[in-house]
């Protein structure tokens, strides 16, 4: 069910030449897993909602470089479960946790911008629970010109702000790539009152809100509304992608010619009713 307000995606352009669809050209999105999980359970996770999208977005999966503590006490971390950073003196993370470090951040970082630059070119990040909650820190960081990674949306699901004490800096400058972000309204491990909260570091923002729990949702209800969503980044991509070669030939043609040229958010609920594509994890 949609608000009043008038969505983002609903500025599209009607006619859909204008979108050149014809073209090979998607978008290409950096994607960042929740805690506990790696980039091949995330792909698999997301098939759904993948498949929705598929023909305006290339999305590409990578692993956290940490490995989860073992849920038991004693046991051997698992290969398969994997942490960006961990914010409890015990080594492990929670998202509630407040006021802690942020152990194994800095990695976590560089393995971002390595991926960002020698998988690219890509233009969005997309993020679940801990990987949305990292998301939202590197679009602060870009923000500050303190990371190579510029996005130019995001996407970030049962997202939350970090509670490590080195990341509070982080959050003081307002964020205006078009973001959407997608949270449970019975989520149990990331409130809804937390990923609500992330919202209001982001001026451009798309929020689509789902009736289950700690999961990224891609049912017919969602569908639409991701659709709507890469569609415009798409367009977004392609105008610019048409201004650049424009801005290029121009300067090409000064140069032969020796001259000297110049050089507010809508909320969109939805039921989780039907399949859905799950990403709970633990925290």
């Amino acid at each position: 069910m949609a608000s009043n307000e008038a969505s983002s995606s609903s500025k599209r352009k009607e006619n859909p030449n204008e979108l050149n669809l014809e073209m090979k050209d998607k978008v290409r999105v950096l994607c960042l897993h929740g805690y506990r999980q790696n980039g091949d359970t995330f792909k698999s996770k997301l098939g759904s909602f993948r498949k929705f999208v598929g023909k305006y977005a290339e999305f590409v999966f990578i692993d956290a470089p940490h490995k989860a503590k073992p849920l038991d006490e004693g046991g051997e971390p698992l290969s398969n479960q994997l942490s960006w950073w961990f914010n409890k003196d015990d080594g492990s993370f929670k998202g509630t946790n407040k006021n802690g470090p942020a152990f194994g951040f800095q990695d976590s970082l560089k393995i971002v911008e390595q991926a960002w630059k020698n998988l690219g070119p890509f233009q969005g990040l997309l993020g679940f629970s801990q990987g949305a909650c990292l998301v939202g820190l590197i679009c602060g960081l870009a923000k500050r010109k303190l990371t190579s990674i510029k996005p130019e949306f995001a996407i970030l699901s049962s997202g939350f702000i970090s509670g490590s004490l080195v990341h509070k800096s982080i959050y003081e400058e307002s964020i205006v790539i078009p973001t959407l972000h997608v949270y449970g309204l019975n989520d149990e491990i990331i409130s809804k009152e937390m990923s609500k909260e992330l919202t209001n570091n982001f001026k451009n923002v798309e929020i689509l809100e789902h009736n289950g729990g700690h999961y990224f949702p891609a049912t017919a209800q969602q569908k639409q509304t991701y659709i709507n969503f890469f569609q415009d980044r798409l367009q977004e991509y392609l105008e610019n992608m048409e201004l650049q070669q424009t801005s290029n030939a121009v300067f090409s043609d000064e140069q032969d010619g020796g001259g000297g040229g110049g050089g507010g958010s809508n909320i969109i609920v939805s039921s989780s009713g039907g399949s859905q594509t799950s990403g709970s994890e633990s925290e």
